[in-house]
């Protein structure tokens, strides 16, 4: 049975990806009682890595697109360490956003909102969160926004 948080993104038009494999020598989400901790995911779509610097070849909308991409992978990791059961999945409680971004870029906050506003039009008032957004001189592989976030679950 397809849990009301996938129903609520294919009513979006997104499709949940598969959980991404680590690019390095770390794991994927760390669960510590009632709370999931997931790695940072970099902004990829299906096709392929969303690279680029905000302020010098993307624009804020367009880093916002890349954030709701991370919210994607976010959401994916979360269904992987719950077993394929997002119903377990009971709030955001933090998200932590990097932004590949020029020193003058102060924009941050508005590309991150890709991902808080997907977790808001998703999850409800389950969604609302603590955040930091913050700049970046560069992020693995070129990309353009990396998210990590903290997730209560039952």
């Amino acid at each position: 049975m397809t849990h009301a948080i996938e129903t609520r993104l294919t009513e979006l038009g997104h499709t949940l990806p598969e959980a991404p494999a680590p690019a390095a020598n770390y794991v994927p989400f760390v669960r510590c009682g009632d709370t999931l901790y997931v790695s940072g995911q970099i902004s990829q779509r299906p096709d392929g890595l969303i690279t680029g610097k905000l302020g010098e070849s993307m624009s804020a909308e367009e880093g916002a697109e890349a954030a709701q991409y991370c919210a994607l992978s976010l959401l994916a990791q979360a269904k992987a360490a719950l077993g394929g059961d997002l119903s377990r999945l009971k709030r955001v409680v933090k998200l932590v956003g990097f932004v590949n971004s020029t020193p003058d870029f102060i924009d941050q906050p508005k590309v991150v909102n890709g991902a808080s506003d997907l977790f808001g039009e998703v999850m409800g008032t389950a969604g609302a969160h603590a955040r930091s957004a913050v700049s970046a001189a560069s992020l693995p592989m070129g990309v353009a926004v990396e998210i990590e976030a903290i997730f209560e679950i039952e």
